[in-house]
C-alpha cells in the first residue's frame, strides 16, 4: 500500500551536516504523522524527531536546535536536516509514516504505520 525509501545517509565529519529524505509512494491520501528514528549499535531504537499533519514537531533533547524535520506534502517526502553532527549521532536512521490511503473505490481510510529499511549515518573524523 505504501512504500518508503530513505536516502541521504553517509559518512560526515563532526560538525558537518546531512539531509535525510524519505520518499513515500503508493495509495497515499495524506501523511498523518511522520517520524525519524535511529538505532545505534547495541542500543534500542529511539525517536529522534516527529511531525504531524498539522505541523507540530517534536524532538529528542539530544538533537534539539541541531535537527529539523519537515515534509513536502506535494511529493509525500519527509526530510531530516541534521546540523552540527556529533559522533554520538552515528546510527541507522529509519523513517516511519502513518498515512491515510485511498482505495480504488475512492474510499479514504487509515492505512497503517509504515517503515523504511534505514539509512546509515556515520559521524567520524
Amino acid at each position: 500500500q505504501v512504500q518508503l525509501v530513505e536516502s541521504g545517509g553517509g559518512l560526515v565529519q563532526p560538525g558537518g551536516s546531512l539531509t535525510l529524505s524519505c520518499a513515500a509512494s503508493g495509495r497515499i491520501f495524506r501523511i498523518n504523522y511522520a517520524g525519524w528514528y535511529r538505532q545505534a549499535p547495541g542500543k534500542q531504537r529511539e525517536l529522534v524527531a516527529s511531525i504531524t499533519s498539522g505541523g507540530t514537531t517534536n524532538y529528542v533533547d539530544s538533537v534539539k536546535g541541531r535537527f529539523a524535520i519537515s515534509t513536502d506534502n506535494a511529493d509525500n517526502t519527509v526530510y531530516l536536516q541534521m546540523n552540527s553532527l556529533k559522533p554520538e549521532d552515528t546510527a541507522v536512521y529509519y523513517c516511519n509514516v502513518r498515512a491515510s490511503i485511498i482505495d480504488p473505490d475512492a474510499t479514504v481510510r487509515y492505512g497503517g504505520s509504515y517503515w523504511g529499511k534505514g539509512t546509515l549515518v556515520t559521524v567520524s573524523s
